[in-house]
């Protein structure tokens, strides 16, 4: 089979990208002109194909392996990759908060020159960080609003509970002068909305614990992880390094993933890990779910949109 030149694995846009892979217990090769990933059987040997032209981001977790020119091909169509344990999470080392990021010297310039323009002053970084946390709110509005599945499962904006963590939050972000209270009055909302997503899925004593076990503990981390990797994606492809975060800077390192992540992880991750704990789905019909969802709610191009639109922002201050 003819290879393709690598322009023709780059027509498809990150932001309208489909693609986000977990693979456990296989090995990812080149062959052909194509990457495939391996599982062994008893009998026969399966071949998978990958269609990195439309893929964002490929976690490797428990069993795997990957050659060369795999990573050569997944890097010439600028396809992210990680190592990660069982499920997903944890991540292990890699580049840039544990990614391994394509090398490309002709990304935009301008969207890092940009944020340069801002981001060393710390007036401008904390009207950035508060402009990311009302883009946050809008996606929750936007998603919620129209969500289909998360109406069935009595989500609506104007019940009296969500309602208010949603305004106060926003009173609360206007008025706030330092990026440890913004980052304070974001952790505690959050934990309003562990709170709700509990509640209308009657799991009852929840309590965010990474390492607990339980099936909406378990799938909230793995889902984040995917959250993760389009946000480290949509950097990677506007040139903006991870270390020049607005928010998390100063407690986790290439913390501007982590940033845009919380950009859609309330909106679509948080809800969804809790309702397939409700439903006790497996791991696999869980990522297919939330995996459906990021497409369905565009969650991809909106990152792209408000990474840019703070980019090229002209903020004067408070």
């Amino acid at each position: 089979m003819e290879q393709l030149p690598p322009s023709d694995l780059k027509t498809i846009l990150h932001s309208k990208r489909a693609n986000i892979y977990y693979l456990e217990h296989c090995r990812v090769m080149q062959k052909d002109g194509r990457v495939l990933y391996l599982t062994e059987a008893k009998n026969e040997n399966c071949y998978y194909n990958i269609p990195i032209a439309n893929t964002t981001v490929i976690l490797l977790g428990t069993g795997t392996s990957i050659t060369q020119a795999a990573m050569r091909m997944l890097a010439t169509a600028g396809v992210l990759v990680g190592f990660c344990g069982g499920g997903g999470t944890p991540l292990f080392m890699g580049a840039e908060i544990e990614w391994l990021t394509p090398q490309n010297e002709y990304r935009p310039t301008e969207y890092l020159q940009g944020w340069m323009q801002f981001w060393f002053d710390k007036e401008k970084r904390l009207a950035a960080a508060k402009q990311f946390q009302q883009a946050r709110v809008d996606f929750i509005r936007a998603t919620w609003s129209k969500d289909r599945h998360l109406k069935e499962y009595h989500f609506y904006l104007n019940d009296s509970d969500i309602e208010q963590a949603i305004t106060n939050f926003e009173k609360k972000v206007s008025h706030l002068n330092k990026v440890g209270e913004l980052l304070l009055a974001e952790a505690l909302t959050t934990k309003q909305f562990y709170k709700i997503a509990a509640t209308r899925c009657q799991l009852n004593g929840f309590e965010r614990n990474q390492e607990r076990g339980d099936l909406a503990n378990n799938f909230l981390n793995h889902r984040n992880y995917l959250a993760y990797g389009l946000a480290a994606s949509c950097l990677w492809v506007l040139g903006i390094p991870h270390s020049f975060a607005v928010m998390h800077g100063k407690t986790h390192r290439g913390a501007l993933v982590f940033d845009v992540a919380d950009l859609i992880k309330d909106a679509i991750v948080l809800p969804y890990s809790f309702i397939c704990a409700k439903e006790k789905m497996t791991e696999q019909a869980f990522r297919q779910q939330v995996l459906q969802k990021l497409t369905e709610h565009k969650a991809m191009d909106f990152m792209f949109k408000q990474v840019k639109r703070v980019s090229l922002s002209s903020f004067s201050g408070k």
